[in-house]
């Protein structure tokens, strides 16, 4: 199967009600690795994300996968920081997406068996969704994006609002997912998390990329001031 990555952003911009939320951004995102989007709260972060996914429409510039679009919407995912649960058992509630793609009930049923010990979701699988804590809520919501197995994965801040015992459950998943080949991007405003898990780094700043680079040399030496003011924990604007 040919990949549908890299994906390529040039001049891409989004608009809403007339106001420039983000752009123009122009970058590449290889094949593998992790990506992580950080900056300051309306720095465009989420919109990027969005904007990359497809969520968010592109009103200039392009967005171009390495395949048509169509094919491309099928084989990625997208994990929000709020996770959205249906009402329904978690077993149905993984079981929905392979359902919608034409995947018998028997079938079904046995890939949710495995992706739940996966996501340590087994004890769980007859319980209401809506009614696990908030991060057995975002592993349901990990482990729904990703029974399809996409090839790749959007996070917008899946820690945010987590405990540290549950974000380190949730950073664990992630690296075992990476392992198994799943490109991810993700944003967070959690600098450890990204020294953590980070391949590379795109510092949003007023809704552009004002700067991208590989980790180490991100968090080492930035080489704007205000990403070095960022990592330092000060106000950026």
């Amino acid at each position: 199967m040919v990949s549908i990555l890299p994906l390529k952003l040039t001049d891409a911009t989004a608009h809403m009600r007339g106001k420039k939320l983000v752009g123009p951004v122009s970058l590449t995102l290889a094949p593998t690795g992790f990506t992580m989007v950080i900056g300051p709260n309306g720095a465009g972060k989420t919109t990027l994300l969005r904007l990359m996914h497809g969520l968010q429409r592109c009103t200039g510039g392009e967005v171009v996968w390495a395949v048509p679009a169509t094919q491309a919407r099928d084989r990625q995912g997208f994990v929000f920081q709020s996770p959205i649960m249906m009402r329904r058992k978690v077993a149905d509630s993984l079981a929905y997406p392979l359902r919608l793609r034409g995947m018998g009930k028997a079938a079904a049923l046995e890939k949710v068996a495995q992706c739940a010990g996966n996501f340590g979701l087994s004890e769980l699988l007859e319980s209401w969704a809506p009614m696990l804590s908030g991060g057995e809520k975002q592993k349901l919501s990990l482990a729904r994006a990703l029974i399809t197995e996409p090839e790749i994965l959007f996070l917008d801040e899946p820690c945010a609002n987590l405990d540290g015992r549950a974000t380190r459950e949730i950073e664990s998943i992630l690296r075992q997912v990476q392992a198994r080949g799943t490109r991810l991007v993700m944003s967070t405003h959690n600098m450890g998390q990204a020294k953590r898990l980070a391949d590379d780094v795109i510092f949003m700043l007023g809704g552009k990329v004002h700067e991208h680079a590989e980790s180490e040399g991100f968090f080492e030496a930035s080489s704007t001031p205000e990403a070095k003011a960022f990592i330092n924990g000060d106000i950026v604007e």
